[in-house]
């Protein structure tokens, strides 16, 4: 099995996703529960198969390896936004208890499956720390930035550098906007997407200008995503290869952009499964391995 992602935009050869079927449920179990997890409105359950599976489409003509998490007991309807309870690095999967605490469950389900597929743990955020992978970007193999904001503190941002300090380089922590409150789902990522090693999509009116400047210092491209588009999910940009791509329908501004920078652009509606919950392409993910230009950082066991 081989494992390591210490990139947002190398080519996904191997990854993880979990079907709204198994997490959504029913209906009846939407209509129950979507307040509770905060969701801007109640999904409708067909309409969210229906969206799903034009992205699951995409991923699968795009990825090699397709896993798919079981539906789980400790798991609530996030548990389809796959991408938050963990990051895996070249030395095992570091999982991470998540800020928002409905969600707690999941992570030892992730862990599970990644035990079961043959990832090792490298460690895990505990105690008083909390950390979300939505808040984890790496901007190259060995430079990370770790997102402070409300899903994401200090002891687990500590504890996370602890455990990345034989892999990582650059450690950057980005103080992150009260933005909409601690209730709203605010990451580092819903403010930037990597889309290639120097392409990045932002939305900068929720960017520290010191990490604004830091991304142009290394000379990152910025394609600027407006309110409205920012609003219906157009920074949340999945690169599944550097410059290839997927996004939410809805975003022609930001799509045009991108494919001006050269990025070929695959879009899902995602009105139900991303806009109502709050998450995009990236979120719906867990990039288990990435072909990265240093094959170092990739494992096989």
């Amino acid at each position: 099995m081989r494992y390591g992602c210490q990139s947002m935009v190398g080519k996904i050869d191997t990854i993880i996703i979990k079907h709204p079927e198994e997490a959504f449920i029913s209906q009846e179990n939407l209509d129950q529960k979507w307040k509770p997890f905060n969701y801007v409105s109640c999904p409708d359950y067909e309409k969210s198969l229906k969206e799903y599976s034009r992205f699951e489409e995409i991923i699968q003509e795009h990825v090699e390896n397709v896993h798919y998490l079981p539906q789980d007991d400790n798991t609530g309807l996030d548990s389809t936004y796959a991408h938050d309870t963990c990051k895996i690095t070249s030395k095992g999967a570091i999982m991470f208890t998540v800020g928002k605490e409905l969600r707690r469950g999941e992570t030892g389900a992730t862990k599970k499956f990644l035990e079961g597929i043959g990832v090792p743990i490298l460690g895990e955020i505990s105690g008083e720390g909390t950390m979300e992978g939505g808040d984890v970007v790496w901007l190259d193999e060995k430079t990370v930035a770790v997102g402070r904001g409300y899903r994401t503190n200090y002891e687990g941002i500590r504890q996370f550098r602890e455990l990345t300090k034989d892999i990582v380089d650059e450690f950057i922590v980005v103080e992150l906007p009260h933005g909409d409150g601690p209730d709203e789902c605010l990451h580092l990522m819903s403010v930037i997407s990597m889309v290639d090693h120097d392409l990045a999509v932002v939305y900068s009116k929720l960017m520290p200008v010191s990490f604004r400047d830091l991304l142009i210092e290394r000379g990152i491209e910025l394609i600027e995503v407006d309110d409205a588009e920012y609003a219906n999910l157009g920074s949340n940009v999945l690169a599944l290869a550097p410059r290839v791509c997927v996004m939410p329908a809805g975003n022609p501004g930001t799509r045009e952009k991108l494919e001006k920078a050269g990025a070929k652009v695959f879009e899902y509606e995602g009105h139900d499964i991303s806009f109502k919950g709050t998450g995009g392409p990236t979120c719906l993910t867990l990039p288990v391995t990435r072909l990265q230009r240093d094959i170092r950082n990739i494992r096989t066991i």
